[in-house]
């Protein structure tokens, strides 16, 4: 009886090596039909027979010929560069000597509070002389007038005329404004306030009136009917005229 067993176990043990040896061949199969066809070797003496017909039937190709050897070139002279020959410098023009107008000289002038107080045109009457710019500036009392063409005016020279816009600015009857006038400085007078003047009464015939007393709108001696007064106001109206 263990004799037996043991020959069934072997037997056991074989067939299970045979299935093993069984399924290893069914892979391989597997894999050989999966695989692709190995390539087939040519023969060593079919290539170099292969080789020297491919030569054969190539056409020869013509050898180039010999490129000739290019003439050395001569080095050129190299002549010296001259050098360049500097610009001319032109010579700064002299910065030219601005001319001062006589404005501009009396401006400058140093005069003290004493002197523009005690200021006299000549022999001229001071009052009529202010009297007269006072008009002029009045006509333009808005814009103004040029000090040079006051005294154009009054025929006064620039050093008397300057002095005398001084005299008027210290009264404070004239305002001076600095101006910018074709490239030159000057001087604008601006009327501030008139002066009061009995010039115009001295004359006057009410003052030596003998009826003065009965003189009244309404009354019978009037100032609107006053011969007297009529030909005073016509006699200075003349005056006026010469004047201007």
């Amino acid at each position: 009886m263990a004799g037996s067993k043991k020959q069934l176990d072997d037997l056991k043990k074989f067939r299970k090596e045979l299935e093993i040896l069984k399924e290893k061949k069914r892979v391989l199969e597997e894999e050989q039909r999966r695989a692709p066809p190995p390539k087939k070797k040519k023969p060593k003496a079919a290539k170099k027979a292969a080789k020297k017909a491919a030569k054969k039937a190539a056409p020869k190709k013509k050898p180039k010929p010999a490129k000739k050897a290019a003439p050395k070139k001569r080095p050129k002279k190299v002549r010296p560069k001259k050098p360049a020959a500097r610009p001319r410098r032109r010579p700064k023009p002299e910065p030219e000597e601005i001319t001062k107008t006589p404005e501009e000289e009396a401006d400058e002038e140093e005069i003290t509070d004493e002197e523009i107080q005690n200021f006299q045109v000549g022999k001229a009457n001071m009052e009529q002389l202010i009297n007269r710019v006072c008009e002029m500036l009045a006509k333009n009392q808005s814009e103004g007038m040029f000090q040079s063409e006051v005294w154009r005016r009054l025929k006064l020279t620039v050093r008397d005329g300057f002095r005398l816009a001084l005299k008027l600015e210290w009264l404070g009857i004239i305002s001076r404004e600095k101006v910018l006038e074709k490239g030159r400085w000057t001087y604008k007078l601006l009327l501030k306030r008139t002066p009061i003047s009995t010039r115009s009464i001295v004359d006057a015939p009410c003052l030596t009136c003998p009826v003065e007393q009965k003189c009244t709108p309404d009354g019978e001696v009037s100032p609107y009917t006053c011969d007297l007064i009529r030909d005073w106001v016509i006699a200075d109206a003349k005056r006026r005229r010469k004047r201007g």
